[in-house]
């Protein structure tokens, strides 16, 4: 019965993971095949916001995880210096 608990609520964790990973492999110009297209990147922070997303879900579970994500892209703008980022 724990196993089964377990298993529940690890799933949404599990799933946003699978999300963030298909991104960064079809759509990410940072990560994907368009990474060729930017040699240098294209976000200006490092780690890239969807590792980002990733690393902090990981670290800190779907709902911080999820809410230290979003503060991230809201601080992602033209205004932002960007620069080194640890979850």
């Amino acid at each position: 019965m724990k196993r089964f608990f377990l298993k529940i609520f690890t799933l949404p964790r599990f799933l946003l993971l699978l999300i963030i990973s298909a991104y960064q492999k079809t759509l990410s110009p940072d990560h994907g095949p368009l990474r060729h297209v930017f040699p240098f990147g294209w976000c200006k922070f490092n780690p890239t916001c969807s590792q980002y997303a990733s690393q902090s879900i990981q670290k800190y579970g779907v709902v911080k995880g999820i809410v230290k994500s979003i503060w991230r892209i809201l601080r992602c703008n033209p205004w932002s210096q960007g620069g080194q980022d640890i979850p």
